[in-house]
């Protein structure tokens, strides 16, 4: 299968499969679709805001959210089989045509804000060996990450879609010192140090319970992001119901490597030593445990997996607006494509838009937590949505057979809203703010989509939105100028 296969858009290295995959094959596809970079900064940025119970709390309901959401988009997949565009398609189907554009808007901007982490992220791991490289973000390292995003601009033109030594190296680099990880740090766990501050409330600064939880929520959803994708392999499955039991497979299975990354570290380190090193942190865990080689291998690892992630993710973060062009959801230029068949344009004004943050976090200082916290809150008005369609068949019956039973369904969907919703809040208005400013200007290239096929462009209720959402953002930037706000 390669990139342009791909309807449903996941942060994964795509991948040469056999024509039937059995249910092994199909659980590995799903964790490698969702393990990305964020496993590895996993220590620092849960310990940040949280002691260990915050964060075994803050596991327990991500556990919950995001099995919703698998259920949701297991569901809508079977029900809605021809809404086969990603999740913005879900929510233009079952709320309207503006409600589906910045679905698809805000699943762009998380897409290529992600890849902006991404260019941070492998330059602050090449700082263990060259330190001019910093966080990630210094002069040094913003140059290093804007060659290593125009060349892989230039491959993507070529037509580099996919490369089967690349990802096993790339699903290599990344599984297996996660496992060799958790195997080292379980041995070295100290019940006493994980202990010494359970409830994280003898740091002030954390604040209380309910705050330490709230810290959690946009981590934890950026390391599930892509678990939207799994459905994509249906087709390729020896038996159809082994895919609902690869992603529940799939899922726990990441949800424990997870788990125990961010509090077996707790036992190693406490919760303010973690809380100061830098990302990728279970490198400098690891070395506590073992000397300097275990630092070196997390960064090699990183910068290998990331890298590789990096040239697939470029390819699928231009491919949302490009199929969202193709149904009249974006504009008709982001559809066009080169003589090779890649989405050119798309591909060229998504990475004028990396390079553009990139530059931005040079004279804003800003690390790879504040931007992935960006493209977590970012990607929450598809994931709402897509829960909140999966609750309105359910209700009206639509899609189901007469007598057919629909608690179980209706149950998921508004979980999964409201878990998306619990979200929204534990994001908090810095990051909201942000989001804001960069939903606004999508109102333009709507209404430009609208008039090229001739439609009208927005309905009474739509129009109070999109004021509403041109307010938001205005605000935002107000704040942001005065210093009120800082989300970078």
């Amino acid at each position: 299968m390669t990139t342009a296969d791909i309807n449903i858009p996941v942060r994964k290295v795509a991948t040469a499969l056999p024509s039937k995959l059995r249910l092994g094959s199909l659980t590995a596809l799903v964790i490698g679709s969702m393990v990305g970079s964020g496993v590895f900064s996993l220590p620092q940025n849960m310990a940040a805001g949280a002691g260990p119970l915050a964060i075994l709390i803050g596991w327990a309901i991500t556990a919950a959210g995001m099995l919703a959401l698998v259920f949701v988009y297991q569901s809508l997949a079977t029900r809605k089989p021809e809404l086969d565009a990603g999740p913005y398609a879900y929510a233009k189907a079952g709320f309207g045509p503006f409600i589906g554009f910045n679905s698809a808007w805000g699943y762009w901007i998380s897409a290529w804000v992600g890849n902006v982490s991404y260019a941070v992220i492998v330059f602050s791991a090449l700082s263990y060996f060259f330190p001019a490289f910093g966080d990630g973000n210094t002069w040094q390292a913003v140059l290093g990450a804007s060659i290593l995003l125009w060349l892989i601009h230039v491959l993507v033109l070529a037509g580099i879609r996919q490369a089967a030594v690349i990802n096993l190296i790339v699903t290599v680099a990344k599984i297996a010192p996660i496992v060799l990880f958790v195997g080292v740090v379980t041995v070295a766990f100290k019940l006493q140090v994980w202990s010494l501050d359970f409830t994280g409330l003898g740091n002030s600064s954390l604040g209380s319970i309910t705050a330490q939880v709230k810290s959690t929520m946009l981590v934890t959803l950026w390391v599930f992001i892509g678990i939207e994708g799994a459905s994509v392999y249906s087709g390729r499955a020896e038996r159809r119901k082994d895919i609902a039991t690869a992603t529940v497979l799939g899922f726990f299975t990441c949800l424990a490597l997870y788990a125990l990354v961010s509090l077996l570290s707790l036992g190693i380190l406490s919760q303010p030593e973690l809380a100061a090193l830098k990302n990728p942190s279970m490198a400098g865990v690891l070395e506590a445990v073992v000397g300097p080689w275990g630092a070196i291998m997390i960064n090699i690892a990183l910068v290998v997996s990331v890298v590789g992630a990096f040239l697939s993710w470029t390819l699928l973060a231009a491919e949302i607006p490009h199929v969202a062009a193709k149904d009249g959801t974006m504009p008709k230029f982001f559809g066009r494509e080169s003589a090779r068949g890649v989405p050119s344009i798309s591909l060229l004004i998504t990475n004028l838009l990396v390079q553009a943050f990139l530059m931005i976090t040079l004279f804003a200082q800003s690390t790879y937590q504040a931007l992935f916290y960006i493209a977590s809150a970012a990607i929450l008005v598809p994931y709402i949505f897509s829960g909140a369609y999966a609750a309105k068949l359910a209700l009206t019956g639509e899609s189901y057979a007469v007598g057919e039973q629909r608690t179980g369904p209706l149950f998921a969907g508004l979980l999964a809203t409201a878990y998306g919703l619990w979200l929204v809040y534990a994001a908090g208005p810095a990051y909201l703010f942000m989001c804001a400013i960069l939903y606004a200007p999508g109102i333009l290239f709507y209404v430009w989509a609208r008039r090229e096929t001739n439609q009208r462009v927005f309905h009474p209720v739509e129009a109070g939105l999109a004021v509403a959402l041109v307010a938001a953002g205005v605000a935002a930037a107000y704040l942001i100028w005065n210093g009120s706000i800082s989300p970078l």
